[in-house]
Formats: structure tokens, sequence, C-alpha cells
């Protein structure tokens, strides 16, 4: 098992791990410990604070804004905790607060100091809270686990074509669908799939997305019958308000045509030579509407030309000003990658998105599927 930078295993010498946190610090914290602060601080207002408690302070001056926001803060702490953590909360604060002689019977006075008796309520709190997080922790990585056992080990050969696939979740788990799924000799299905929202209930979903296209991929005439009989399942046994985009994409050996149908996604993008164009835009994302029909789509790729789609979280990166990546910084990299092969070509795109958001925690997953005709 694999510990995070500044975690250790239980049995591991005191000593040693306070050594290896020291040199967590000075390599890793403290040439851009002002970019992690204020990474820091943006997480826990984000966390914390409503919307319009950070309209409210952005009105308000340095000091008054630094007066609330710790209010708020703390109130909102208070808040987030169970009852019998919020009444210990309390009394680990009075204690605090109580320090002094008190007369006991028979006139003797004896010392209260309660400030010990509080910060071991507090300790006992922050133990409770941690057990919490680490269960917590280890329950979304038996997930990620399972995630990663769903997720095809490799892609199936395809004569004709360099492929390249990627995904990389937000949190510990992700919504984003990337899969391959060998339908007969020498014809091979592609998926790009973004659930709506992050985390476990969009994993949950997607897994539930990946389960019913592969077990209708196979036995289904055609793309759009696919996407329309998947549709059909998610309305009937999804959740409100949870919905799916799709690409679906479909390849032979040393064939150019490509077949692929659209639910709601981004149109994929053609890039041929220093141009590209998006393809025919899609028709409504999949688990919306029961009885939806969606439309399949013919495009020839030729040699050297390559087709890439991409999730929202590709355009929709944010940096640390709160700026998004945007379309045209996409575009820019588009045009100088036709010469690349889909895995270069993939790495630069990734390379010109971390170097956007920097520092920055991903704020959404970001998923690439690169095909390249070769």
């Amino acid at each position: 098992m694999q510990f995070a930078p500044g975690t250790a295993p239980p049995d591991k010498p005191l000593w040693d791990t306070l050594k290896q946190d020291w040199r967590y610090v000075r390599d890793d914290v403290r040439p851009g410990w002002r970019a992690m602060l204020r990474a820091t601080m943006a997480e826990v207002k984000e966390f914390y604070l409503t919307p319009e408690h950070r309209q409210r302070l952005a009105s308000m001056g340095k000091v008054r804004r630094g007066l609330w926001m710790t209010g708020w803060l703390l109130k909102s702490l208070f808040l987030k905790l169970t009852p019998l953590r919020r009444f210990i909360f309390l009394i680990a604060l009075v204690l605090m607060a109580v320090s002094g002689r008190v007369m006991t019977a028979g006139n003797t006075s004896a010392s209260a100091d309660g400030k010990m008796a509080g910060a071991f309520l507090l300790v006992c709190l922050l133990l409770l809270e941690l057990k919490d997080k680490l269960l917590a922790r280890h329950e979304l990585e038996a997930g990620r686990s399972v995630q990663r056992a769903l997720m095809p080990d490799r892609c199936p050969s395809l004569a004709g074509w360099d492929v390249w696939l990627y995904t990389r979740p937000a949190n510990d788990v992700g919504g984003d669908l990337v899969d391959c799924l060998e339908l007969g000799p020498g014809r091979v299905g592609f998926t790009l799939a973004d659930v709506a929202g992050k985390a476990l209930p969009a994993a949950l979903l997607m897994a539930k997305v990946q389960a019913t296209l592969r077990a209708l991929a196979t036995d289904t005439p055609s793309l759009s019958a696919l996407a329309a009989k998947t549709n059909d399942i998610l309305c009937r046994d999804g959740l409100p308000n949870r919905f799916a985009t799709l690409v679906y994409v479909e390849l032979r050996d040393n064939e150019g045509g490509v077949r692929l149908v659209n639910g709601g996604h981004m149109p994929p993008v053609l890039v041929s030579g220093g141009r590209f164009h998006e393809l025919q835009r899609g028709d409504i994302a999949l688990g919306m509407v029961a009885g939806a029909e969606y439309r399949e789509q013919q495009q020839e790729v030729r040699p050297g030309e390559m087709l890439i789609a991409y999730s929202d979280g590709l355009t929709e990166a944010l940096n640390a000003a709160g700026e998004f990546y945007g379309e045209e910084r996409l575009h820019a990299v588009f045009a100088g990658v036709s010469a690349l092969s889909a895995r270069e070509a993939g790495a630069r795109i990734l390379e010109s998105v971390d170097a956007f958001i920097g520092t920055t925690r991903p704020y959404d997953d970001l998923s690439l599927i690169v095909l390249k005709r070769s």
C-alpha cells in the first residue's frame, strides 16, 4: 500500500516520520508555499462557505473580510459536526475558557484549570474525525481499484490505426468512462462518456453505463439502436437529474470509414494537417428523455488524419485565477499535433492543460481518445 505525502504507516518510527515530513516540506511545499496556501484556502472556502457568503466577502474590505470569514468558517465547521460531536466541541470550548481558583466546601480553594481537559476533548474529537476520514478514504481507494479493474488493461490491436486512450479523475473515483471493446475480428468499439456530477455518485452511474453498453454492443445492429436502448435503460433504472453524455465510435481494420453516435457530448474533432473541424453535433444526452432517437454518423478519416474525442474536463479546466482553459487554447494545440503519433498528440494536449492549471486541484474528470489513421 502506498501512503500519500505527509502520512506514514502506523508502525513507522516517529523520528523517521518526522524526517520524512521535513523532506516533504523542504522539497515540495517550500518552493511554492504561497500558491499552495492560496489553493488550500480556496478549497476551504469552496467547501465551507455558501456562494452567497463568498459573494458578500468579495465586496468587503480586507480586515472586515477576515473577521466575517473566520466567523462563517467556524459556524460552518460547527454545523457540519454530528450532534454528539457538536456537544463535545462546546464542552471543550467552555472548559478551555475556565481557568482560575474556585471555592469548595469548607472555604478551601482548589485549582480549576479547564484548558487541559478542553484540549483533551478536542484531541478526542480530532481522533473521531480522522477515523471517519480514513475509513472513507479506504472505501474510496477500494472503489478506485474496482473502477480500474473494469477498464480494459489493453486496447485490441487494430490494423491501420494508432490508438491512445486516457482518463484522469478529479477525485479518487470519477464519472468519466473511457472504454474499448472488441466486437468481432478486426472490429472495435470505443466509448467516451461523461456522467453528470463527480466523485462516487457519478462513478456508480458510470459503471452502469459501461455495463449496459458492453451488454448491448455486440448484438445491436446499428449505433442508433445502441444509443436508444442504452438511453431507455438509464431512463428506466437511473436516478432523477442524472444523465450521461456519450460518444461511441466503431472502427475496422484498414478502413477509414468511421461510424459513430453522439448523445449530448461535445463533437469529436477531425485534425488534418494544420487544420481541424468539429463533426456534427449530437442528440440529447442519455437518461433524460425516454424514447429519444439518435442518429448514426459516418466520417471518412484519411491516412495521417486523426479523430479526437474529449470530455468537458479538458476545456473547463480551471487555473488559480478561476479562468477556464477554453476551446481557443485547445484549438491552438490541435493545430500542431497532426504530425505526431496518437500518444504524442494526447501527451501534448495534457501538457498544455497541466501547464495552464499549475498547482490548482483538478475541477473535473478529464478524458481523451485519440484515433489516428496510419
